[in-house]
């Protein structure tokens, strides 16, 4: 058997997100498919991390068993044949049985793009919240420090998550002004359904002032979704790209290759 991983840069504007659901559009559902056709025989598929309905990827990693021996131009150019245009698989690599998307990724590192202008934008409604009023970035930025580290998040995770525990550890959080645009990253070990949106929804009513910075702390203390934001958007979220341990040498791109619209400016580590 040969356990391949690959890289894969998605739209997800008009699917309804990543894992398989009956009688619905879904990633993985398409990509298995295409897959299943270059390797003649059925494939089934682990992801780093399962987006939601309509949020995009730049750099999504997912892992598969197959007992054909394909080159690796197959599983990326011939597969790409197969695949609608908002989905391309970036670069292919064998790896070692040890090697899971899921398990053995380090972290993950998610962008959040909001389009802070008073008229919205036609050409980024699928990619950026539109989000029309004045907002205080000093503010936000106050409050970035009370969601840092290893904590229980249960007031920013979805009354559907399925996690048996709501302890995560975010170790960057960030924002950065590009005139209009304002984007958030946030880098974690793992995230609960819906996390990084609701924290964004929380920093929303920070930098609208509407909340105090000092707001966060005791939001975080109450456990309990109630006492948190709303859930902003999912069109303005990015799945950016998970770390594994070196020992997989995954031909992942760099930083400094990775733009992504409509921000063009390399990410950060």
């Amino acid at each position: 058997m040969f356990h391949i991983a690959l890289g894969i840069e998605y739209d997800g504007s008009r699917y309804h997100g990543w894992q398989t659901q009956n009688d619905k559009l879904t990633l993985q559902t398409t990509l298995e498919t295409a897959l299943s056709q270059i390797a003649d025989e059925p494939i089934q598929t682990i992801c780093a991390g399962r987006t939601d309905a309509g949020v995009h990827a730049v750099e999504q990693v997912i892992h598969f068993d197959t007992s054909k021996n394909r080159a690796h131009t197959a599983w990326t150019l011939g597969t790409n044949t197969l695949l609608p245009k908002d989905i391309s698989i970036k670069w292919a690599t064998e790896v070692s049985d040890e090697f899971n998307a899921r398990r053995s990724a380090l972290n993950r590192h998610y962008r959040y793009i909001i389009y802070n202008h008073p008229v919205h934008s036609a050409l980024l409604r699928s990619h950026a919240l539109w989000y029309p009023y004045p907002l205080d970035d000093a503010r936000i930025e106050q409050a970035l420090p009370y969601l840092l580290g290893e904590q229980d998040f249960s007031s920013l995770r979805d009354s559907d998550c399925q996690s048996k525990t709501p302890m995560r550890r975010i170790d960057r959080l960030s924002i950065k002004r590009y005139q209009k645009f304002l984007i958030i990253d946030v880098v974690a070990n793992a995230f609960l359904h819906h996390m990084v949106r609701n924290i964004v929804g929380v920093l929303l009513a920070v930098g609208n002032r509407k909340k105090s910075p000092e707001w966060v702390s005791d939001m975080l203390a109450a456990k309990t979704r109630t006492a948190a934001g709303i859930t902003a958007a999912a069109c303005g979220l990015y799945f950016v790209h998970a770390t594994y341990p070196e020992k997989f040498s995954l031909p992942q791109a760099t930083t400094e290759e990775i733009s992504m619209f409509p921000i063009i400016e390399p990410l950060s580590n």
